[in-house]
């Protein structure tokens, strides 16, 4: 191989170049990349619904020695915690060999994903057709949900208090469920696509089969219902104090002939959540105590009691500050957090959305997204210099392969995440995740190496000194 030249060289060392992990990387390491991704593949398949996420991860760390947090005990270095908030977010401790009021290392990803939620009263019979009304959740393209396979998730909860859980559309044997479309023949309007398909046509089929032999008014809907009594023992009623999500009922698989991609409903932002709780399970007995939160509500803008908008993480920092008898303000002060996002990959198809010297690209790994918000950088946790630098070195000295980029070019792209929500406590955050192609579709793609590099980053974020 020719030697470089010496400007080749002075280019290698003043431009910035981001790296593909499958060129710096060892064979050994993507070897780790590709088995972290089994897991995460089995986690997307198990956990549909930020429920079946908070579930299965607390399940997840009280086998691996998480107890449940209380005010009242005293707490040691590599002690382990998780408090749960209403089921739907989750928060998840290692104590640290320095005290709480040195500050705390906060790692925030969300669980929830765009869906089609069930309508309170949803049941409803035309034309000898069963359908149940929905309403979208989150920023979707709604012309991409007619025609896929559905699911639903979620529970059903009785005046007698009891909860029934649904599931059912995912497994082997189970019936699933479809949104119709138009077929192209009769589809010759000059329509833009984004009004092709309206929110109210977002209507669920579900059956056709009407009750008995007798010819009636709405048998359709009755043999349906008792269906679901026979199944679930619930009435009509029972809808209104009822969650039920549809998602798409198609399996998170490995795309491409080289299998480097992995193609799944819910990247966004699980792609970011599954390696945070990785990284806190395998940490130890870090030199700062770790918070690792997995939040609602955040494609809907973080309200509610399950989101990160809500007083539950301030409350729980007050809570640990409480331990020592120090100030929770002070611990927030002395806090850094990581929010954990996804951005959007560079598309090549779609290249003019994009601006590409800022634009993050699969298998370069992580995304370092400075600020997000849109137009004039309204809505926005602009993240310090100072801040950013840190958790620049932090990356590179662990060989965390990452990069930088905006989520579109000016006045065309934008978008938020729960940084600004951390970020208004006090605490230094920035962003930081996984490039995702095709984001909030029903069917999203991201890159294995930028999912392992995700884990690695916020593994050594947690356990940095």
């Amino acid at each position: 191989m020719a030697e470089k030249s010496k400007t080749d060289k002075m280019k290698e060392e003043l431009f910035y170049t981001p790296s593909n992990a499958f060129y710096t990387c060892t064979d050994r390491e993507i070897g780790k990349a590709m088995k972290f991704c089994e897991g995460y593949i089995d986690f997307l398949n198990a956990c549909r619904t930020e429920r079946e996420v908070n579930a299965f991860v607390k399940e997840s760390a009280v086998r691996k020695g998480y107890r449940e947090f209380d005010r009242s005990a005293k707490y040691a270095a590599g002690d382990k915690v998780y408090f749960d908030i209403h089921g739907k977010a989750l928060i998840l401790t290692t104590f640290g060999k320095k005290p709480v009021s040195a500050g705390t290392k906060i790692v925030a990803a969300h669980i929830d994903s765009p869906r089609l939620d069930l309508k309170p009263n949803p049941l409803y019979e035309d034309e000898e057709l069963g359908y149940l009304k929905t309403h979208y959740y989150g920023g979707i393209k709604k012309y991409q949900w007619p025609t896929v396979p559905l699911a639903l998730h979620g529970v059903i909860c009785k005046r007698d208090g009891t909860c029934v859980t649904v599931r059912v559309g995912d497994d082997a044997g189970d019936p699933k469920f479809v949104i119709t479309d138009l077929l192209p023949h009769l589809d010759r309007e000059d329509r833009s696509i984004r009004k092709a398909v309206a929110g109210e046509d977002l209507n669920i089929l579900i059956g056709s089969r009407p009750f008995g032999k007798e010819k009636g008014d709405k048998l359709v809907k009755l043999n349906l219902m008792k269906i679901l009594n026979e199944k679930y023992g619930i009435k009509e009623s029972d809808f209104l104090t009822a969650e039920l999500e549809a998602v798409p009922a198609y399996p998170a698989v490995d795309i491409g002939f080289d299998r480097s991609l992995i193609g799944s409903y819910g990247h966004d932002d699980r792609v970011c959540a599954y390696p945070a709780v990785m990284a806190e399970f395998d940490v130890k007995k870090p030199e700062y105590t770790t918070v690792t939160v997995i939040t609602d509500k955040e494609e809907t803008g973080s309200d509610g009691n399950t989101g990160l908008h809500s007083a539950y993480l301030k409350q729980y920092i007050c809570d640990l500050a409480e331990l020592e008898g120090v100030p929770g303000r002070d611990v927030l002060r002395a806090s850094e957090c990581l929010s954990a996002d996804v951005n959007a990959g560079f598309d090549p198809t779609f290249s003019s959305a994009f601006e590409k010297n800022n634009s993050a690209f699969l298998n370069k790994g992580i995304v370092v997204t400075k600020y997000t918000g849109s137009g004039g950088k309204g809505g926005t946790n602009d993240a310090n210099a100072e801040y950013v630098s840190k958790v620049a070195a932090i990356f590179d000295k662990s060989g965390t392969v990452w990069q930088t980029g905006e989520l579109g070019k000016v006045d065309v792209g934008g978008g938020g995440t729960v940084a600004k929500y951390v970020a208004n406590l006090g605490v230094n955050v920035v962003d930081v995740g996984v490039p995702v192609l095709s984001m909030h579709a029903p069917f999203e793609i991201v890159s294995k190496m930028d999912v392992y590099m995700a884990y690695k980053g916020f593994k050594a974020f947690d356990e940095s000194k």
